[in-house]
């Protein structure tokens, strides 16, 4: 078997900071309701009850990353998810977050039955 070749600090980097635009719990929110399709930017804001400032520089850090597509209507900007990746990877995450969560749960009905049991 080969050994892994060393990753260049600028390939960790750009991963890194990835990770970081996703880390960010209101671009998570604001992800989630784009999974549905595209969305002007008054939709998210009163979708996610916050303001439109807030709204708009998340969406700014997402379109700059590469994530979202931006769409112009009139005055209106449109947004939407720019590679469905992206929710493959939420899913992911959210599916090994609930497996944790189902055993953590059955370590917690077994003690519970084991300290019921000794009464």
């Amino acid at each position: 078997m080969k050994a892994a070749e060393p990753v260049s600090s600028e390939v960790v980097q750009q991963v890194a900071e990835y990770f970081g635009v996703l880390s960010e719990p209101m671009r998570l929110r604001i992800l989630n309701l784009l999974r549905d399709g595209e969305k002007c930017v008054q939709d998210l804001v009163e979708a996610t009850a916050t303001s439109q400032a807030n709204v708009s520089k998340h969406l700014k850090v997402m379109l700059q990353a590469g994530i979202l597509h931006r769409r112009s209507e009139g005055t209106s900007a449109y947004y939407s998810v720019k590679d469905d990746l992206t929710f493959e990877l939420c899913n992911l995450v959210c599916d090994r977050l609930a497996t944790r969560i189902e055993q953590q749960a059955q370590h917690f009905r077994a003690f519970s039955l084991a300290s019921s049991n000794k009464s």
